[in-house]
């Protein structure tokens, strides 16, 4: 295993009312791009669940507390507490060491930064994916966060993919693979 596509947080809370984050359409369907290649290449899905009784969308059995995109049965889903999703959690043992890390997901200036810079302290190149990471709005505009967190993470070793080259292209994944007799 070369690579993981690591999905944060992508909850049904994230992207309907009452606080879908901004474009929330938009986050959906990169996301669904990036599942489907990565599904059809058999690269390693990870999702990431936050749980928190205290927070409306992250209460454990509600409604938009559930993935958005439904994980397989070969997909582990690690659930958390905290904004690193390697924090108290089991995901250290399912990332082989070295291994590549492709993100997506939410909130880029909580979970996303602090699971990428716990990535990068751990040796795992990571990937983030522009157009496939989201925030809020709040007293900061969610565009700027983002942007933000890109520079940082940049700057502390993750490499920055646009979305383009981060899905593997499904014709060329279904092309690569053996065929059956």
């Amino acid at each position: 295993m070369t690579s993981v596509l690591l999905l944060i947080d992508l909850q049904r809370s994230v992207f309907a009312p009452p606080d879908p984050v901004p474009d929330a359409a938009g986050l959906r369907e990169a996301v669904a791009a990036l599942l489907a290649g990565a599904r059809a290449s058999g690269t390693r899905v990870i999702h990431v669940r936050h749980n928190d009784p205290r927070q409306a969308g992250c209460v454990p059995g509600s409604h938009g507390w559930h993935l958005e995109h439904a994980a397989r049965e070969d997909e582990p889903v690690v659930d958390k507490r905290r904004a690193d999703a390697f924090e108290e959690t089991g995901l250290a043992g399912l990332l082989p060491a070295g291994v590549t890390v492709t993100v997506a997901g939410v909130a880029s200036g909580l979970c996303v930064r602090a699971t990428v810079l716990s990535a990068l302290r751990r040796g795992h190149p990571v990937r983030l994916v522009r157009g496939a990471h989201a925030d809020w709005d709040g007293e900061v505009p969610a565009a700027l966060t983002r942007r933000a967190v890109e520079r940082e993470l940049s700057a502390a070793g993750a490499r920055l993919v646009p979305l383009a080259q981060a899905v593997v292209p499904v014709r060329e994944a279904l092309s690569s693979r053996p065929r059956r007799r």
